[in-house]
């Protein structure tokens, strides 16, 4: 590939170039060595990102519908239960939680020391956004009429079955709005996790900046990546959304 060949224009060439000898590939990709380029790299730390947040986000749905109906349940116990749960993953700064599952955690409880940074990121990751969503699917529930409820357990369902056949299906169709932002908060929030040596799209920008001295150009690479992928799971929510829409219900038409 030569240097006349359109790829230099504001640098970009240099996403081209092995991160070894930072010789031009042809490919863009990896040279006849096995070197990989800085473009390599890129949507390595692309694919990691990505990664982490849908990981984080399987966790955070799990825990987060799971305090969300524990706080809507008639059982005290149960309600304190999911209240000091969202109340601590909510009021700590996520960087810190992920410093205490990196550093401190793992002194605790000595097997975690085998888990690689990555798992230990979308865990943290995870549990913060819990407490987040656990709110959402509390609004949810208790925006329904309480009749549904009623209705439920008159038909003889108990009351789990009376959450996964009447509340929650209706519930989530209500909060998927929020649930869209929060989706896409976790891609961002993904960023954080170069403080605890995940190699995702923030620690790329870093050190590839630092190596070619073009931090803007690989800044802007990286911003570029994270909004594609919040923009994409904005749409794909939003088809969702009006899939799944009820008439007469909030949102729906």
């Amino acid at each position: 590939m030569r240097k006349g060949d359109g790829v230099a224009i504001f640098g970009i060439d240099t996403f081209c170039r092995d991160t070894i000898d930072k010789e031009l590939v042809a490919g863009c990709l990896k040279s006849a060595a096995g070197d990989t380029t800085y473009l390599y790299w890129l949507l390595e730390a692309w694919g990691t990102a990505v990664s982490l947040a849908m990981l984080a986000l399987v966790v955070a749905l799990a825990f987060g519908v799971l305090m969300g109906i524990l706080r809507t349940t008639p059982h005290r116990g149960l309600v304190l239960l999911g209240d000091a749960w969202t109340e601590v993953f909510r009021n700590i700064p996520l960087i810190v939680q992920l410093f205490l599952w990196y550093f401190v955690v793992p002194a605790i409880v000595p097997p975690l020391k085998a888990l690689p940074g990555f798992v230990l990121a979308f865990i943290g990751l995870g549990l913060f956004t819990s407490a987040r969503i656990s709110e959402q699917i509390k609004a949810g529930i208790l925006s329904l009429p309480r009749g549904q409820r009623y209705a439920g357990l008159a038909m003889g369902f108990t009351l789990p079955q009376t959450y996964r056949y009447v509340l929650l299906p209706m519930a989530f169709r209500i909060v998927i709005p929020p649930l869209t932002s929060e989706s896409m908060n976790i891609v961002k929030n993904s960023s954080v996790a170069f403080a605890v040596s995940v190699p995702e799209l923030t620690m790329f920008a870093r050190q590839a900046g630092e190596e070619t001295s073009q931090p803007i150009l690989m800044f802007f690479a990286a911003t570029l990546l994270y909004f594609v992928s919040a923009f994409v799971i904005n749409r794909i929510l939003k088809f969702i959304e009006v899939r799944v829409r009820v008439p007469g219900m909030i949102g729906g038409k």
